[in-house]
Protein backbone atom coordinates (compact mmCIF):
# COMPACT_ATOMS: atom_id res chain seq x y z
CA UNK A 1 0.00 0.00 0.00
CA UNK A 2 0.97 3.43 -1.00
CA UNK A 3 1.51 6.35 1.59
CA UNK A 4 -1.55 8.12 1.30
CA UNK A 5 -2.27 12.24 1.62
CA UNK A 6 -3.20 13.41 5.73
CA UNK A 7 -7.03 13.33 5.86
CA UNK A 8 -7.73 10.24 4.05
CA UNK A 9 -10.56 7.99 4.25
CA UNK A 10 -9.66 4.57 3.00
CA UNK A 11 -13.45 3.16 1.13
CA UNK A 12 -13.39 -0.41 -0.34
CA UNK A 13 -14.32 0.79 -3.72
CA UNK A 14 -15.71 3.31 -5.87
CA UNK A 15 -19.65 3.21 -4.55
CA UNK A 16 -18.38 3.52 -1.28
CA UNK A 17 -16.67 7.04 -1.97
CA UNK A 18 -19.36 7.65 -4.29
CA UNK A 19 -22.03 7.33 -0.91
CA UNK A 20 -19.47 8.77 1.45
CA UNK A 21 -19.17 11.35 -0.42
CA UNK A 22 -23.32 11.89 -0.64
CA UNK A 23 -23.11 12.01 2.91
CA UNK A 24 -20.06 14.14 3.81
CA UNK A 25 -22.43 16.85 1.76
CA UNK A 26 -25.86 16.09 3.52
CA UNK A 27 -23.51 17.01 6.46
CA UNK A 28 -22.50 19.97 4.82
CA UNK A 29 -25.86 21.00 4.31
CA UNK A 30 -27.27 20.48 8.02
CA UNK A 31 -24.32 22.78 9.29
CA UNK A 32 -24.30 25.43 6.52
CA UNK A 33 -26.08 28.59 8.73
CA UNK A 34 -26.48 30.83 5.20
CA UNK A 35 -29.59 31.10 2.71
CA UNK A 36 -27.90 29.29 0.14
CA UNK A 37 -24.92 26.15 -0.40
CA UNK A 38 -23.15 26.70 -2.87
CA UNK A 39 -21.18 23.23 -4.41
CA UNK A 40 -18.34 23.18 -6.88
CA UNK A 41 -18.95 20.00 -8.91
CA UNK A 42 -16.14 17.77 -10.04
CA UNK A 43 -16.19 16.37 -14.02
CA UNK A 44 -14.80 13.66 -15.23
CA UNK A 45 -16.73 10.00 -15.17
CA UNK A 46 -15.48 9.52 -11.49
CA UNK A 47 -18.08 11.55 -9.99
CA UNK A 48 -20.92 10.86 -12.26
CA UNK A 49 -22.33 7.89 -10.18
CA UNK A 50 -21.99 10.77 -6.86
CA UNK A 51 -24.75 12.72 -8.58
CA UNK A 52 -26.63 9.65 -9.86
CA UNK A 53 -26.82 8.93 -5.89
CA UNK A 54 -28.11 12.50 -4.91
CA UNK A 55 -30.76 12.42 -6.92
CA UNK A 56 -31.52 8.99 -6.24
CA UNK A 57 -34.57 7.99 -3.73
CA UNK A 58 -32.10 7.75 -0.77
CA UNK A 59 -30.74 11.11 -1.16
CA UNK A 60 -33.50 13.83 -3.14
CA UNK A 61 -35.37 13.97 0.41
CA UNK A 62 -32.51 14.68 2.41
CA UNK A 63 -31.09 17.77 0.63
CA UNK A 64 -32.34 20.90 0.76
CA UNK A 65 -32.66 21.70 -2.97
CA UNK A 66 -33.80 24.85 -2.83
CA UNK A 67 -31.02 26.27 -1.18
CA UNK A 68 -28.41 24.49 -3.03
CA UNK A 69 -26.41 26.26 -5.81
CA UNK A 70 -24.35 23.96 -8.22
CA UNK A 71 -21.20 25.55 -9.77
CA UNK A 72 -18.47 23.51 -11.65
CA UNK A 73 -14.98 23.68 -11.16
CA UNK A 74 -13.73 23.11 -15.08
CA UNK A 75 -15.68 22.11 -18.56
CA UNK A 76 -14.24 21.90 -21.62
CA UNK A 77 -14.68 24.45 -24.13
CA UNK A 78 -17.52 22.36 -26.36
CA UNK A 79 -21.25 22.50 -26.15
CA UNK A 80 -23.31 21.39 -23.43
CA UNK A 81 -24.76 18.91 -25.26
CA UNK A 82 -21.24 17.44 -26.37
CA UNK A 83 -20.21 14.22 -25.26
CA UNK A 84 -16.83 15.70 -23.53
CA UNK A 85 -19.17 18.67 -21.80
CA UNK A 86 -19.22 18.46 -18.08
CA UNK A 87 -22.54 19.92 -18.36
CA UNK A 88 -23.99 17.07 -20.49
CA UNK A 89 -22.55 14.54 -18.01
CA UNK A 90 -24.03 16.01 -14.51
CA UNK A 91 -27.56 16.41 -16.51
CA UNK A 92 -27.31 12.62 -17.52
CA UNK A 93 -26.77 12.09 -13.92
CA UNK A 94 -29.29 14.07 -11.80
CA UNK A 95 -31.59 12.89 -14.56
CA UNK A 96 -35.08 13.59 -13.39
CA UNK A 97 -34.57 12.87 -9.41
CA UNK A 98 -34.40 15.99 -7.77
CA UNK A 99 -36.44 19.14 -8.35
CA UNK A 100 -34.16 22.25 -8.60
CA UNK A 101 -34.54 25.10 -9.94
CA UNK A 102 -32.87 26.09 -13.18
CA UNK A 103 -31.31 28.87 -12.06
CA UNK A 104 -29.39 26.96 -9.39
CA UNK A 105 -27.10 25.69 -12.29
CA UNK A 106 -24.46 27.89 -12.93
CA UNK A 107 -22.98 26.41 -16.02
CA UNK A 108 -19.20 27.53 -17.59
CA UNK A 109 -20.36 29.00 -20.94
CA UNK A 110 -18.38 27.62 -23.62
CA UNK A 111 -19.95 29.10 -26.99
CA UNK A 112 -17.17 31.26 -27.62
CA UNK A 113 -14.60 30.37 -26.42
CA UNK A 114 -12.07 29.89 -23.55
CA UNK A 115 -10.70 33.59 -22.48
CA UNK A 116 -14.38 35.00 -22.97
CA UNK A 117 -15.93 32.46 -21.01
CA UNK A 118 -13.20 32.33 -18.09
CA UNK A 119 -13.92 36.35 -17.68
CA UNK A 120 -18.04 35.73 -18.21
CA UNK A 121 -17.65 32.75 -15.35
CA UNK A 122 -15.48 34.87 -13.19
CA UNK A 123 -18.97 37.63 -13.38
CA UNK A 124 -21.14 35.03 -12.58
CA UNK A 125 -18.95 33.72 -9.38
CA UNK A 126 -18.50 37.02 -8.25
CA UNK A 127 -21.95 38.43 -8.68
CA UNK A 128 -23.00 35.39 -6.26
CA UNK A 129 -19.98 36.08 -3.87
CA UNK A 130 -21.02 39.55 -3.52
CA UNK A 131 -17.77 40.74 -4.02
CA UNK A 132 -14.63 40.85 -6.58
CA UNK A 133 -12.15 40.32 -3.59
CA UNK A 134 -12.08 36.67 -2.09
CA UNK A 135 -12.47 36.66 1.62
CA UNK A 136 -11.46 33.30 3.50
CA UNK A 137 -13.53 34.43 6.48
CA UNK A 138 -16.39 34.28 4.07
CA UNK A 139 -15.75 31.38 1.90
CA UNK A 140 -16.78 30.98 -2.21
CA UNK A 141 -17.86 27.28 -1.45
CA UNK A 142 -19.30 25.33 0.89
CA UNK A 143 -17.63 21.88 -0.84
CA UNK A 144 -15.58 21.74 -3.61
CA UNK A 145 -15.07 18.19 -5.48
CA UNK A 146 -11.95 17.82 -7.16
CA UNK A 147 -10.82 14.47 -8.92
CA UNK A 148 -7.12 13.39 -9.33
CA UNK A 149 -5.87 13.18 -13.18
CA UNK A 150 -3.00 10.73 -14.28
CA UNK A 151 -0.76 13.03 -14.62
CA UNK A 152 -1.81 14.28 -11.29
CA UNK A 153 -3.74 17.85 -12.28
CA UNK A 154 -7.06 18.52 -11.02
CA UNK A 155 -9.71 20.53 -12.36
CA UNK A 156 -7.68 21.65 -15.77
CA UNK A 157 -4.79 22.65 -13.46
CA UNK A 158 -2.28 20.34 -16.02
CA UNK A 159 1.51 20.37 -14.99
CA UNK A 160 3.50 22.97 -16.42
CA UNK A 161 0.35 25.15 -17.57
CA UNK A 162 0.28 28.86 -17.28
CA UNK A 163 -3.24 28.44 -15.05
CA UNK A 164 -1.30 26.50 -12.51
CA UNK A 165 0.49 29.81 -11.72
CA UNK A 166 -2.36 31.60 -11.56
CA UNK A 167 -3.11 33.92 -8.04
CA UNK A 168 -5.30 36.48 -8.95
CA UNK A 169 -7.97 35.40 -11.44
CA UNK A 170 -10.67 33.29 -9.99
CA UNK A 171 -10.91 31.60 -13.46
CA UNK A 172 -8.38 30.81 -16.17
CA UNK A 173 -8.64 29.91 -19.80
CA UNK A 174 -6.37 27.11 -20.29
CA UNK A 175 -6.09 26.95 -24.27
CA UNK A 176 -4.00 23.65 -24.43
CA UNK A 177 -5.25 20.82 -22.41
CA UNK A 178 -2.06 18.84 -20.90
CA UNK A 179 -3.95 15.71 -21.82
CA UNK A 180 -6.49 13.85 -24.00
CA UNK A 181 -8.81 15.03 -25.18
CA UNK A 182 -6.78 17.78 -26.72
CA UNK A 183 -9.74 20.76 -26.64
CA UNK A 184 -9.48 23.81 -24.90
CA UNK A 185 -10.76 24.23 -21.39
CA UNK A 186 -11.95 26.47 -18.90
CA UNK A 187 -11.23 25.91 -15.01
CA UNK A 188 -11.13 27.23 -11.43
CA UNK A 189 -7.30 28.20 -10.33
CA UNK A 190 -6.29 27.63 -7.18
CA UNK A 191 -7.69 30.74 -4.94
CA UNK A 192 -11.09 30.59 -5.93
CA UNK A 193 -10.80 26.53 -5.44
CA UNK A 194 -9.66 27.38 -1.61
CA UNK A 195 -12.21 30.03 -0.97
CA UNK A 196 -13.71 26.82 0.60
CA UNK A 197 -15.78 25.45 4.16
CA UNK A 198 -14.38 22.10 2.66
CA UNK A 199 -12.17 20.61 -0.20
CA UNK A 200 -12.70 16.52 -0.88
CA UNK A 201 -10.89 14.65 -3.73
CA UNK A 202 -12.45 11.78 -4.73
CA UNK A 203 -10.04 9.01 -5.85
CA UNK A 204 -10.98 5.69 -7.60
CA UNK A 205 -9.32 2.86 -9.45
CA UNK A 206 -5.32 1.30 -9.87
CA UNK A 207 -4.69 3.96 -12.50
CA UNK A 208 -4.89 6.79 -9.70
CA UNK A 209 -2.45 4.72 -7.57
CA UNK A 210 0.97 6.27 -9.60
CA UNK A 211 -0.20 10.02 -9.44
CA UNK A 212 -0.51 9.31 -5.70
CA UNK A 213 2.47 7.72 -5.34
CA UNK A 214 4.25 11.04 -6.79
CA UNK A 215 2.17 13.06 -4.78
CA UNK A 216 3.82 10.99 -1.61
CA UNK A 217 7.14 11.42 -3.14
CA UNK A 218 7.27 15.20 -2.81
CA UNK A 219 6.89 16.07 -6.52
CA UNK A 220 4.86 19.27 -7.29
CA UNK A 221 1.97 18.17 -8.82
CA UNK A 222 -1.24 20.76 -9.22
CA UNK A 223 -3.31 18.57 -7.01
CA UNK A 224 -0.59 18.89 -4.66
CA UNK A 225 -1.00 22.18 -4.55
CA UNK A 226 -4.71 22.62 -3.78
CA UNK A 227 -5.78 24.28 -0.41
CA UNK A 228 -8.58 24.97 1.30
CA UNK A 229 -9.60 27.70 4.00
CA UNK A 230 -11.32 24.94 5.87
CA UNK A 231 -10.93 21.75 5.66
CA UNK A 232 -9.06 19.34 2.71
CA UNK A 233 -10.04 15.53 2.86
CA UNK A 234 -9.39 12.53 0.86
CA UNK A 235 -11.93 10.23 0.28
CA UNK A 236 -9.86 7.15 -1.77
CA UNK A 237 -10.64 3.57 -2.56
CA UNK A 238 -8.73 0.47 -1.82
CA UNK A 239 -7.82 -0.34 -5.77
CA UNK A 240 -6.39 3.59 -6.15
CA UNK A 241 -4.38 3.02 -2.45
CA UNK A 242 -2.91 -0.34 -3.94
CA UNK A 243 -4.66 -2.42 -0.79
Amino acid sequence: MIALPPNTTLLPDAEATARATADHLVDIAETATGERIAVCLSGGSTPKRLYELLASEAYVSRLPWSRLHWFFGDDRVVPWDDPLSNVRMVREAFGHGATLPPTHFHFIPSDEGAEIGARAYQRTLQDFYGDETLDPIRPLFDLVLLGLGSDGHTASLFPGKPAVEERVAWVAAVPEAGMEPFVPRISLTFPALACSRSVLFLVNGAAKRDPLSRLATGEDLPSGRVASCGRLQWFIDEAAAGV
